[in-house]
């Protein structure tokens, strides 16, 4: 969108934690304002029109209709809880949640790096021995199986939600 640019793009303007995003991590986008990508956002249009506020919580109308529903429109892990990393932002202050995006980053560039069976990329295993000499898809499929138990035991949904189709 013309005239839309930002210079913090790893968490954008509407809650939306990119930097953690596998468009982003992919090179396809380079978040929101900070170039080619998804420039025809509705919010960043909305943001220019209210004196282009850097994040939403900042405009005088936040939280305003486009919330409603927010969350629960795509399953997409950095997109589940916009409405509730905006709250911690807030709460942390800017930089320090920057901070932690930016080890939660690390985290994921970590574990992205050590297992890619083609479809996924998964966990470093690297602390388990039995998964020595095991191939990538192996070695996926273990990292997988320790991800979804780990999140059964917090109750968190890694089932991505299907978009229905409009008929």
């Amino acid at each position: 969108m013309k005239g839309f640019t930002r210079t913090k793009t790893s968490f954008s303007l509407c809650g939306l934690n990119c930097a953690l995003c596998s468009m982003h991590l992919g090179g396809y986008c380079p978040g929101c304002g900070g170039g080619a990508g998804n420039q025809s956002c509705t919010i960043a249009k909305c943001s220019l029109e209210h004196g282009g506020v850097p994040f939403c919580w900042e405009c005088p109308e936040y939280p305003c209709s486009r919330y409603e529903g927010f969350d629960d429109r795509d399953s997409f892990v950095p997109h589940r809880n916009r409405q509730q990393d905006v709250a911690k932002a807030r709460a942390l202050g800017l930089d320090a949640y920057l901070a932690q995006l930016k080890e939660k980053r690390a985290i994921l560039d970590e574990l992205t790096a050590h297992y890619n069976d083609g479809r996924r990329k998964m966990a470093s295993l690297g602390s388990k021995p039995e998964l020595a000499g095991q191939s990538d898809k192996e070695r996926a499929l273990a990292a997988v199986k320790l991800l979804q138990e780990a999140a059964d035991r917090r109750n968190i949904s890694l089932k991505l939600n299907k978009k229905s189709k409009r008929g």
